[in-house]
């Protein structure tokens, strides 16, 4: 099932971003901050995020994005290629993802990687990355006088600053190699990849999407460890911006009832009662996009959407959705043996629901 929608612009209001560690920029290095953090230079400061990939599904990135949504300005550094040897993975950075981060008011700084270290067991594997810090302080400093929009400094830098970062990283990854005695992927990816913007954001943007477009293909196909489902019915979704900009997603489940769609984002835990913090988050995400939607259509007929995000795990009892009322919701915590950090985590959850007109659902797992 294939669903279209639009997107104007984003409100939506958090409640369980993460209290960031502030750092001066004197002493900035990226490579030395934590996953997310807030940065101040003088009077001006920032929260700023870091990749560990282009990849979207390694490491939560989402949930680091999610961590700086509380501040004026919001920084991210991606690395735009990261290769971790012959024997490892390569990836690169997509359209979508700083689509994404343009819809989120987010300043991308695209990054390389100037040194590594070998794999202590591995041949022609590489580790312990690190970006060059030089290059993101030059950006930061960048931004601090740019006045235009997240997405307008997106694009230029796409534009102009691409096709010499692109050089940089075959650069690096060649006196890495030379260093650690270590073989990389061919370069002719790269090549490949560097052609897609010589050639302009367009194409950039319509390569990186069918890329997107076949993943979401894929994952329409499977389902997650983290994922349990009552039901099958997975969907794409495909969410177009102002500026025709398209993004590409797949819900877990969808439940129509009437006129009212529901986009349901699941998330799993084995062992826990709750599944981690990072999952949370990750899916949170996707509901600021969500809980934004406009023109919400399956076939040319218009739904009204309800986002939804599905917690469930095998160790609960009963089920409770965030718009019961709080006696309810108090008779189901209390027959949960959840930890005062987790009974934080669901106070504040179902606060953010209630906010920005989502729903909750925490279920024990069929």
């Amino acid at each position: 099932m294939n669903i279209s929608a639009k997107i104007t612009g984003i409100e939506y209001q958090s409640k369980l971003i993460s209290e960031l560690k502030v750092f001066d920029i004197k002493d900035f290095n990226i490579n030395n901050l934590p996953a997310s953090s807030i940065v101040k230079d003088g009077s001006f400061s920032f929260g700023i995020s870091k990749w560990v990939s282009p990849k979207r599904t390694r490491s939560y990135p989402y949930e680091r994005i999610y961590n700086t949504l509380g501040n004026s300005k919001k920084i991210t550094v991606i690395p735009i290629i990261k290769d971790e040897g012959k024997r490892g993975d390569r990836d690169f950075i997509q359209w979508d993802t700083v689509s994404l981060m343009s819809l989120l008011d987010v300043f991308v700084i695209f990054a390389y990687y100037e040194s590594a270290e070998k794999h202590t067991t591995k041949e022609n594997k590489i580790t312990s990355q690190l970006f060059d810090n030089d290059l993101v302080i030059s950006k930061i400093t960048e931004i601090k006088s740019y006045h235009s929009s997240a997405l307008h400094w997106n694009l230029k830098e796409i534009e102009y600053s691409f096709p010499k970062l692109i050089q940089k990283v075959k650069s690096s990854y060649k006196q890495i190699g030379i260093r650690l005695n270590v073989e990389f992927h061919n370069e002719q990816g790269i090549d490949r990849f560097a052609n897609q913007f010589i050639n302009g954001v367009k194409d950039f943007m319509s390569a990186s999407r069918q890329k997107a477009k076949d993943a979401q293909n894929r994952e329409m196909q499977t389902i997650q460890p983290k994922e349990v489902l009552s039901t099958h019915t997975k969907a794409t979704i495909t969410i177009e911006n102002y500026l025709g900009g398209k993004y590409y997603f797949t819900t877990d489940e969808i439940k129509i009832e009437g006129r009212n769609i529901f986009l349901i984002e699941c998330k799993h835990s084995i062992n826990s009662l709750l599944p981690s913090i990072g999952d949370i988050k990750d899916g949170l995400l996707k509901m600021i996009l969500y809980t934004n939607l406009k023109k919400v259509k399956i076939d040319y007929v218009e739904y009204n959407p309800i986002p939804v995000i599905k917690l469930t795990s095998n160790k609960l009892q009963g089920s409770i959705l965030s718009s019961e009322n709080t006696d309810k919701i108090s008779s189901f915590i209390s027959k949960q043996a959840f930890s005062k950090k987790q009974k934080s985590i669901i106070e504040n959850l179902f606060l953010e629901a209630k906010k920005n007109n989502l729903l909750i659902n925490i279920e024990k797992a069929e």
